[in-house]
């Protein structure tokens, strides 16, 4: 890993009020999405938050306008077919003004009043802050989720670490929060779930080193509307070689 390099025109003087643009990549979570825009709009350092519906086939998309039409803050998006998370955060992302952007699932595993334990880093100097599901949170409570979830998580972060340099414990957490800057240097690529580690790989190129709080987390099941499968554990893994030795 390179050495980290220092930007001075990042400080954080900044980073005060309303200084994240939440990015909200969103595929059939009418059960939900109304419920984390709530939560999520709620928090005071949130200007704008970016739903892309992408591609839903429920009422995802009739939910969306609805909860726009009562917050300006809120701008909506939509892929006519679905395309995939990476490809929906990319679509979100010319449209983040904010010094700061933050990754939120459209479901309710990941809680936004951490999103003020992820800023505080950010003040402090970080560039890039992941919230982590291994680390023991503030609230107590532990990562709870299956087995084999944890088992697989754990070694591709291992992996990730092995050719990044990093020592993240969890480096598929779907809260990632990165200065402006730093993704303006990135061309984003993959379409799907490869966004997690590609992202990873390509700021560390960069030479930053990401910091890691502890945050909540209540996992969901494949019959409550988890999506990531066995597969993309694969594609992960291909794209952490790819973006790790051979781009």
């Amino acid at each position: 890993m390179h050495t980290q390099k220092k930007r001075h025109s990042a400080t954080s003087d900044h980073l005060t009020g309303r200084c994240i643009s939440v990015v909200v990549p969103v595929y059939n979570e009418e059960r939900t999405i109304e419920e984390i825009l709530r939560r999520s709009l709620l928090q005071p350092s949130v200007a704008q938050l970016i739903a892309v519906d992408d591609g839903s086939s429920d009422t995802t998309w009739e939910r969306l306008k609805k909860a726009a039409a009562h917050d300006k803050r809120l701008k909506i998006l939509q892929h006519p077919q679905n395309r995939g998370k990476g490809a929906a955060i990319r679509t979100a992302l010319p449209h983040a003004a904010s010094p700061l952007i933050l990754i939120q699932d459209g479901d309710l595993e990941y809680d936004p009043e951490d999103y003020g334990r992820l800023l505080e880093r950010m003040r402090r100097g970080a560039q890039v802050v992941y919230g982590s599901r291994f680390l023991q949170p503030a609230s107590g409570g532990a990562y709870s989720s299956t087995f084999w979830h944890r088992s697989g998580n754990r070694l591709l972060t291992l992996l990730v670490n092995a050719v990044s340099g990093q020592r993240l414990s969890d480096s598929a957490t779907c809260y990632k929060m990165f200065r402006q800057e730093v993704l303006q240097q990135i061309e984003l690529e993959e379409e799907r779930f490869g966004f997690c580690p590609e992202v990873t790989m390509k700021v560390s190129h960069l030479g930053i080193r990401i910091v890691e709080i502890p945050i909540r987390y209540q996992f969901r099941t494949r019959a409550e509307g988890k999506k990531i499968r066995l597969t993309d554990g694969f594609k992960a893994v291909y794209c952490l070689l790819r973006y790790g030795y051979f781009h």
